[in-house]
Formats: C-alpha cells, structure tokens, sequence
C-alpha cells in the first residue's frame, strides 16, 4: 500500500450544526435545572419549616 494515495476510509464529516446547537441545549439544561429546582423546593420548605411548629407552648401559672 502506497503512503500517498488516498485511504480507503472517507474523511469524517463534521456534526450537523443542528445537532451541536441542541448538545448545547441539553447540557445547559441538565446542569440549571437541578440546580433551580432545589433552590425552588428547599426555600420553600424552609419557609413551612419555620411557620410550622409541632408542639403547643404552655404557660403554667404558680
């Protein structure tokens, strides 16, 4: 086999940009969103956490 004569394989075509542009998409998504919904839920739960007390408070008089 000669070294300066074309391979056998076809040279690999670059990705669709479509497909790079929705890589994107996804990735961005898959790192935000967990992120916001824990930042969502755990304020919020915080927040019943603190307005909610489980036991009643009282006051004997001697």
């Amino acid at each position: 086999m000669e070294s300066s004569g074309p391979s056998a394989n076809p040279a690999d075509q670059p990705p669709d940009r479509w497909a790079e542009i929705w890589g994107t998409v996804i990735a961005v998504l898959t790192l935000t969103l967990p992120l916001l919904a824990i930042a969502n839920f755990s304020s919020s739960s915080r927040v019943q956490l603190l307005q909610s007390t489980p036991y009643s408070l009282n006051q004997t008089q001697n």
